[in-house]
């Protein structure tokens, strides 16, 4: 059989049953392409394709899973807890004020790299105030999950690791040109914010109060027993020597994430139980993530072994017009919106972003291009049906999906426009190849 044909049917059965929910993302990374790889005749050379994708995908794997532990144990000791409380007091009674604070929060809050989470600890705080005052709660959940969108761009979180393991690029070079766009990204939600401000501002008026709320002593860590108030400062000095290093790539990002959860560890939680106590209350997150990225390695082993890929990419780009071919990094940004609403991070990425960036490469683009371009669409790509924080957050606010669906649409679209712009005025990922 064709080698295009077949793999254009494994990424659509692969596809198919994790959109049909058929089987979870985590089996059918392994059963399809070693279904699909015997089909074809390569049994005999299908362990090593598997070996050598997972090996490719090693170092990610190892990043994933320190950093999460990092973040989280962060956030346990209750690193991050005087910020928000600050920022809860400062922008208590003024509705423009409660909105801004309401995306500097969740960007602060979102780096733990666990969007759950997020919800959870943001609508805990934020939801009396818009409460109290009778604010659109329709805002809080469109800036909420739009600056999530954005935050998931960090090398800890899902999309960014989901597109490095896919074409075997290393996170910290794929996310660090990324930066500014994000930063531009989060400086448009802030103009929405104040935006929204205003219309309630007129709505509501100014209820400025200095009656103190039950609310400023909300704790972001969820675990009381396991907070340090004393090493607030030691914590912050680390976490800001650990995104040094990620910047001046000192060493390898696998590498700094465990020295700085070893680090804290041991300054934190000198006694081995307690060590264990940590690393057991995030074992469920870490777990969920990290034997994705090897499964991954799996499938896109196999799909690159095989030379299935490459067969894949010479039909797409059969496909393109010639005249379109060096604008493939922008394409693939637009694509990125409706492919990631329609269908999972996890068919986007392991199923269409290798065929993508071979087709790229044909005009001269660059796969880590490539790459960089598919993460635009994530504030987007949240509103999917498919996305089970999503449901989370809507049922924690006690709004409609529907109705957040429809306000958050256009705002979300706006952020990706705005990040792919930067995006290539920045260079990390061009207009033309």
């Amino acid at each position: 059989m064709d080698l295009a044909l077949l793999g254009f049917l494994m990424v659509a059965t692969f596809m198919t049953l994790i959109m049909t929910k058929r089987m979870t993302p985590l089996v059918a990374l392994v059963v399809v392409p070693t279904a699909f790889a015997l089909a074809a005749g390569f049994a005999s050379g299908l362990g090593d394709m598997m070996i050598d994708g997972i090996k490719n995908l090693a170092p990610t794997g190892v990043m994933l899973l320190f950093a999460i532990l990092f973040f989280s144990t962060m956030t346990d000791t209750g690193l991050f807890d005087p910020l928000v409380n600050r920022l809860l007091r400062v922008v208590h009674g003024d509705p423009l004020l409660i909105l801004v604070g309401t995306v500097v929060l969740c960007a602060l809050v979102s780096l733990d790299g666990d969007g759950s989470t997020t919800y959870i600890i943001t609508i805990a705080a934020l939801l009396p105030l818009y409460k109290r005052f009778d604010m659109n709660r329709l805002y809080l959940c469109c800036l909420l999950m739009t600056t999530s969108g954005i935050m998931n761009l960090t090398p800890w979180g899902g999309p960014t690791a989901r597109a490095a393991s896919a074409l075997k690029l290393d996170p910290a070079t794929l996310f660090l040109p990324l930066v500014p766009g994000m930063i531009a990204g989060l400086a448009t939600l802030i103009l929405l914010a104040v935006h929204f401000g205003r219309r309630e501002r007129r709505r509501i008026g100014h209820v400025k109060s200095s009656e103190p709320t039950a609310f400023t002593g909300m704790a972001v860590s969820q675990f009381p027993e396991a907070r340090r108030p004393r090493l607030r400062w030691f914590n912050g000095a680390l976490v800001i020597v650990l995104l040094v290093g990620l910047v001046t790539g000192i060493l390898p990002l696998a590498v700094l994430m465990m020295l700085a959860f070893a680090i804290a560890m041991i300054v934190n939680y000198p006694q081995v139980a307690e060590q264990k106590e940590r690393i057991s209350a995030h074992a469920g997150n870490v777990l969920a993530v990290v034997s994705l990225i090897f499964a991954a390695g799996i499938f896109t082993g196999i799909l690159s072994g095989t030379g299935m890929v490459e067969a894949m990419s010479r039909e797409v780009v059969g496909l393109i017009p010639p005249a379109l071919g060096p604008y493939m990094a922008p394409i693939t940004a637009a694509l990125s919106l409706p492919f990631t609403f329609f269908i999972s991070n996890d068919a986007f990425y392991f199923g269409m972003l290798p065929i993508l960036a071979e087709a790229g490469a044909h005009y001269g683009v660059e796969p880590i291009a490539i790459a960089r371009a598919s993460l635009m669409g994530q504030p987007v790509h949240l509103l999917s049906p498919l996305v089970p924080s999503t449901y989370l957050l809507v049922s924690l606010a006690g709004i409609d999906l529907a109705d957040h669906q429809k306000f958050t649409l256009v705002p979300a679209a706006a952020v990706c426009a705005v990040m792919t712009i930067i995006g290539m005025l920045s260079l990390a990922f061009p207009l033309i190849g």
